[in-house]
């Protein structure tokens, strides 16, 4: 298990807050939705948007393994 840590500094969003908004999606769900989804449920990226491909990296490498 990973550590927990501040992925978007703007709204203060950590890396298990983006985990938990991928619960219930299925893997093979489109990324750009799954980003939508979590951004949606989160308000990660809606910043400066430094985050953005933090985001879709963690989101990539959970819906993988």
């Amino acid at each position: 298990m990973k550590e927990n840590y501040i992925v978007c500094n703007c709204m203060q969003v950590s890396y298990f807050s983006i985990l938990d908004a991928l619960e219930g999606h299925n893997k093979f769900e489109d990324l750009l939705s799954l980003f939508d989804a979590v951004q949606a449920a989160t308000h990660c990226s809606t910043g400066c948007g430094g985050c953005h491909d933090k985001v879709m990296q963690i989101i990539s490498e959970a819906m993988m393994g």
